[in-house]
C-alpha cells in the first residue's frame, strides 16, 4: 500500500468516524427533545419544521425514536401514579431554579388533583376542553376549579409547606346539567366579585353549544350556582374559540370576553355577543358591548385609575395579540379587526387577512407575536421584586413561558423585558400574591400549581 493510498483510507475512516459521532449526537439530541419537549419558539426548530412535512416528521419520530418516546411515556406514567396515590395532599414534587442574566427564580411544583391534558390528541380535541383548569386567590385561601367543574381550595400559608392539603368544595354543577338536560363542554373561568363566586361554562343542549355565566354566594359547605347571564348565542360544532374570561369593572359590573366560536364575520356583527368584550351588571344582568373584533380572548384585566381594559387573545397561525383599550365616554366602540385584519395566517397556508389594522379602520394591537406563543392569562405588577415600575406578565400555553413586559408611563406601549421558559409546562392561568411575593401558575401537563419567586432582587 502506497503512502498516498494509506492517507486516503485514513481520511475516509476519519470522515466516517466524524459522521458517526455527529449522527449519534443528533440522535441523542432529538431523542432528548422527544422525551422532554422542546422550545417551540426556537428559530432553528421552527425552520426545520417549515421545511419538512409534519407527516414525515411524525413517521421519523414513530420509527427512529421509539425508545425515547417510551421513556417519556414511562416517566409521565410514573408521575401520574404518584399524583393519583397522593390524592388531595397536593404534594410538592419538584423544585427548580432558573437564572436569566441578573435574575434568579425559584419554582415549586405541587400536584393538582385533576385530570391531565392529553397533548397527543391535539389542541382542538373536544375531550381536552374538560382539562382546562382555573385558580383564584380569595383572602387567605386559593380556590381552583377543574374543567369538569370540581372545586377544591387550600390555605395560602400551605405554600410554606411541602403539601397544599386540598379540601373538596361540593357544588351543584352536575345538578344544573341534569335538571336542564345539558352536557358540559368545559369551565372557562373562575372569578370572585365581592363575596360571590362566578364561573363561565360552555354547555350543549338541543339548540347547540353556548357559553353562559353562573354565580353563587361563597359558602365553604357547598356552592350553589344559578344562571347569571345567558349569551343566547349558539354554534353547532365544537371548537376552541369560546373565550370566557371574567374580570371586575366596578362594584356593580363585570367584564366578560367571548370568542367568535368559528363563525365567519360574527365578531364584526354588533347584534351578536360573540367575539366581543361585554360589560354586564351583576345587579340585573343588563349588558353593553365595550369592544368588537376579537378572535379568542384568553386574558382580561381592567385598570381602574386608567379606565383601561387590557386583553390577550389567540391569533390564527401567528398573530397572538395584546390589546389596550382606554375607555372614553361618548367615543364609538373600538374594533380590533377579527376576522378581517390579523398578523397571522390560516393553518392551511392561505392568508386572507389585512396586515395593517389602522389602515382599514381597526385598532392596532399594542403587541403581537409571530410565531404564536399560545397566549393565555395576564396580570399587572407594580413596583415589586419582579418589576421596577409597572409591567405586564403574560402566560403562554404553546411557548411554555412567562413573558415580562414593561409598560411606559402613558400606558400605550409594551417593552419586552424577559422570557421565563418552563420547559414542558403549558401555562393556563396566572395570579400574584402580594403577601408572599409569589406568582402562582396553573400548568396543564401534569397538572400542577407552580409558585415562582424572584430570589435575586432587581438592583
Amino acid at each position: 500500500m502506497t503512502i498516498m493510498n494509506y492517507l486516503k483510507k485514513k481520511k475516509k475512516l476519519l470522515l466516517l468516524l466524524i459522521i458517526f459521532v455527529l449522527g449519534f449526537y443528533l440522535f441523542s439530541l432529538v431523542g432528548d427533545i422527544i422525551r422532554h419537549g422542546y422550545d417551540k419558539q426556537n428559530k432553528v426548530i421552527e425552520l426545520t419544521k417549515s421545511i419538512i412535512s409534519p407527516h414525515y416528521i411524525k413517521k421519523i419520530k414513530n420509527i427512529l425514536f421509539i425508545i425515547p418516546q417510551l421513556k417519556a411515556k414511562n416517566q409521565l406514567l410514573e408521575l401520574q401514579i404518584k399524583k393519583y396515590e397522593q390524592g388531595n395532599d397536593g404534594q410538592k414534587f419538584k423544585k427548580q431554579f432558573l437564572e436569566l442574566g441578573d435574575s434568579k427564580y425559584e419554582l415549586n411544583f405541587y400536584f393538582l388533583p385533576f385530570k391531565r391534558l392529553d397533548v397527543n390528541q391535539g389542541w382542538n380535541a373536544k375531550e381536552n376542553s374538560l382539562r382546562a383548569h382555573y385558580a383564584e386567590i380569595k383572602n387567605e385561601k386559593i380556590f381552583v376549579i377543574s374543567g369538569e367543574g370540581k372545586i377544591v381550595y387550600f390555605e395560602k400559608k400551605n405554600f410554606l409547606k411541602d403539601k397544599l392539603e386540598f379540601k373538596d368544595l361540593p357544588n351543584n354543577i352536575k345538578d344544573i346539567l341534569n335538571e336542564n338536560d345539558l352536557k358540559l363542554i368545559g369551565i372557562r373561568d373562575l372569578y370572585f366579585h365581592n363575596n360571590e363566586v362566578y364561573i363561565s361554562m360552555i354547555i350543549e343542549d338541543q339548540k347547540g353549544i353556548t357559553i353562559n355565566i353562573y354565580k353563587a354566594d361563597l359558602n365553604l359547605n357547598k356552592i350553589n350556582f344559578e344562571i347569571m347571564f345567558q349569551t343566547k348565542e349558539y354554534w353547532k360544532k365544537y371548537n376552541v374559540f369560546s373565550g370566557g374570561r371574567i374580570e371586575r369593572f366596578d362594584d356593580e359590573n363585570i367584564l366578560f370576553a367571548t370568542g367568535y366560536a368559528g363563525i365567519e364575520k360574527i365578531a364584526q356583527d354588533t347584534k351578536s355577543l360573540l367575539g366581543k368584550i361585554i360589560k354586564i351588571s351583576v345587579v340585573n344582568g343588563d349588558h353593553e358591548i365595550i369592544s368588537i373584533g376579537h378572535r379568542n380572548p384568553q386574558g382580561l384585566k381592567y385598570i381602574k385609575n386608567k379606565n383601561l381594559i387590557i386583553n390577550s387573545e389567540h391569533g390564527p397561525k401567528g398573530g397572538d395579540e395584546i390589546n389596550f383599550n382606554i375607555l372614553n365616554k361618548g367615543k364609538k366602540i373600538k374594533n380590533y379587526g377579527w376576522d378581517i385584519a390579523s398578523y397571522g395566517t390560516n393553518y392551511d397556508g392561505t392568508d386572507p387577512f389585512k396586515k395593517s389594522h389602522s389602515n382599514f379602520g381597526f385598532e392596532e394591537p399594542t403587541h403581537y407575536y409571530v410565531p404564536s406563543i399560545g397566549i393565555s392569562e395576564i396580570i399587572l405588577l407594580k413596583e415589586n421584586s419582579f418589576c421596577r415600575s409597572k409591567c405586564l406578565m403574560i402566560s403562554s400555553l404553546r411557548a411554555n413561558s412567562i413573558y415580562l413586559m414593561n409598560i411606559n408611563d402613558k400606558f400605550d406601549e409594551l417593552i419586552p423585558n424577559e422570557r421565563i421558559f418552563l420547559k414542558g409546562n403549558r401555562i393556563r392561568d396566572i395570579d400574584y400574591d402580594e403577601e408572599f411575593e409569589l406568582v402562582i401558575l396553573l400548568t396543564e401537563n401534569v397538572p400542577a400549581i407552580v409558585t415562582m419567586k424572584k430570589i435575586k432582587k432587581i438592583d
